[in-house]
């Protein structure tokens, strides 16, 4: 199953909230997840532009789009990206694909 990287930052107020009542978001956001064909493979707190980072199963793009826009609709986010993964694996066979590309890069006149 396809793998797809969350990264979210929470508004202040949700922060507020989270302060005034500690919760673990990834367990409370797991059965959406589970609903939609996904599972949640790992989480983690982050410091920087983005304060959660999770790592997710979907079953695809249009999927793991639906859980993003779900997820943003809810107010509670101020901002959220969503990055397919590959696995290196599957990187080296898109480098053997660009090879035999018949791209050729802008060049000056």
């Amino acid at each position: 199953m396809p793998r797809y990287m969350y990264e979210v930052a929470y508004t202040p107020e949700a922060w507020a909230t989270l302060v005034k009542t500690p919760q673990d978001r990834i367990e409370a956001i797991a059965p959406a997840v589970r609903k939609l064909g996904g599972k949640i493979e790992t989480a983690y707190f982050a410091f920087g532009d983005y304060d959660i980072v999770a790592i997710a199963n979907m079953p695809d793009n249009v999927t793991a789009a639906a859980f993003s826009l779900a997820v943003s609709a809810g107010g509670t986010v101020k901002s959220m990206r969503t990055t397919p993964l590959m696995t290196v694996r599957e990187g080296v066979r898109a480098m053997r694909v660009a090879k035999k590309s018949i791209y050729r890069p802008a060049t000056a006149s």
